[in-house]
């Protein structure tokens, strides 16, 4: 069947042992979205989306994880939604003693993205 895609989460592609691939596993091309799964002690490269122009939701799927914003700390527990503009300098760090997983959506600012009224 053409127009859509499915995958449970065991068949998607991972890259450098800790990065789930959704946006490739998918074929989607319109945002970026991937998963990260941080052990104990573990984190994402500080970043910022300047250059790319993108906002960046990042989501808790399991565990704990710490958001840092430009040098803050920002505990965000199993269903926390954090959402940066392009500027914020940011990373995502496990502090707990389980492994955290964080799923990471983008899209550029001026995407034409249009939200349905109720929404």
């Amino acid at each position: 069947m053409d127009g859509f895609t499915i995958r449970h989460d065991d068949e998607l592609e991972r890259e450098y042992g800790k990065w789930v691939l959704v946006r490739r596993s998918l074929g989607i091309g319109a945002f970026g979205v991937n998963a990260v799964e941080l052990p104990p002690g573990e984190s994402i490269p500080e970043h910022d989306e300047t250059e790319r122009d993108h906002e960046e939701l990042f989501l808790v799927l399991d565990g704990s994880a710490t958001m840092v914003v430009d040098g803050v700390e920002h505990p965000l527990r199993k269903g926390s939604y954090a959402r940066l503009d392009p500027s914020p300098k940011r990373t995502v760090r496990n502090d707990g003693d389980v492994v955290a997983r964080v799923l990471i959506v983008s899209a550029p600012v001026g995407s034409g993205y249009e939200p349905l009224e109720w929404a």
